[in-house]
């Protein structure tokens, strides 16, 4: 199974959306095999946004993100970097469709709620920032049977 690192950012935990962010997750069927609430470091956050360092919005970028509590997930299924970005949505809330996290709550994208890994490479790399070498949780449910063929 695929693994991708997914973040509610501090604006999604600060609204109070973390359970239906989580919610909407689990009800696609994908796994959660890792959750951490912090509050990123900042050394975390310029690595985690690295390839915007150069961006003018990078430093609002870093402050922002490492203002208040976010939750890291790594999460587990079938194409699971595929559908968790399809499930967010698109990264200007105002060409996300409704139905989709950014779609249904969010209004700017400076304050689009979640954070998805964008290839295999980008996931491997962000989980091992925000999790390191902390044990992943490997574990079966009786309802992946109803989930995959």
């Amino acid at each position: 199974m695929e693994q991708t690192y997914v973040m509610i950012k501090p604006d999604g935990v600060a609204r109070g959306l973390m359970g239906e962010i989580l919610s909407r997750i689990e009800k696609k069927g994908l796994k959660i095999a890792a959750m951490k609430l912090a509050v990123m470091e900042e050394s975390k956050a310029k690595e985690h946004y690295a390839e915007h360092a150069a961006r003018p919005f990078f430093p609002g970028l870093v402050e922002f993100i490492t203002s208040a509590p976010s939750l890291s997930l790594i999460v587990e299924g079938k194409d699971a970097i595929k559908i968790m970005r399809a499930l967010n949505g698109a990264t200007k809330p105002a060409e996300a469709a409704f139905g989709t996290i950014r779609g249904d709550f969010a209004m700017d994208t400076g304050r689009n709620i979640v954070h998805a890994s964008d290839s295999p490479e980008a996931a491997a790399r962000e989980i091992k920032i925000h999790f390191g070498n902390d044990k992943i949780l490997s574990y079966k449910r009786s309802v992946d049977a109803y989930l995959y063929e």
